[in-house]
């Protein structure tokens, strides 16, 4: 699903791209409400009413917009992210801000150079698996170091 094949206008192909990417992460968002209402029928509720959990959704909501928004720029995490923020009942409010922000940007990406960096991944993991493997190495460690990064400045907010 090469975008700069789809032979439409720039424009029209970012508007798609924008499109389909928040259909996609608010649908997966309601799948976390939708599993987070079922958990709470079963054992797992008296887990879920704790103090600590408790004090873990509120976090998540109050500082996980940021996390949401960068989400979009990963491969594998952003599924992941939007199921937690909805199973952890993010406000919508936070949430579709966040969202908008990060299609904006994956569309811009996916329709530019997004699909030119999973080719260009192919051929890299063709001619070494060693590199190829490395430079995902270096774009996870990178992640890390900005998450906790990130959380370190959470835990010493006063707030």
């Amino acid at each position: 699903m090469d975008p700069t094949g789809w032979g439409a206008p720039f424009p029209i192909v970012v508007a798609a791209l924008f499109v389909i990417v928040l259909l996609r992460s608010n649908a997966t968002y309601w799948v976390g409400r939708l599993v987070a209402s079922g958990a709470h029928r079963t054992r797992a509720a008296r887990w879920m009413d704790s103090p600590g959990y408790q004090r873990a959704v509120e976090r998540i909501n109050r500082w996980g917009a940021p996390a949401v928004s960068v989400s979009f720029l990963t491969i594998g995490v952003q599924t992941l992210v939007n199921l937690a923020a909805g199973a952890t009942r993010m406000p919508l409010v936070r949430y579709v801000a966040a969202t908008v922000v990060g299609s904006v940007a994956w569309a811009f990406l996916y329709g530019t150079i997004g699909f030119v960096g999973f080719e260009a991944l192919a051929l890299l993991w063709e001619h070494s698996p060693a590199v190829a493997l490395a430079a995902g190495a270096v774009a996870v460690a990178g992640l890390v170091w900005f998450i906790v990064r990130q959380t370190r400045r959470v835990d010493t907010d006063p707030a």
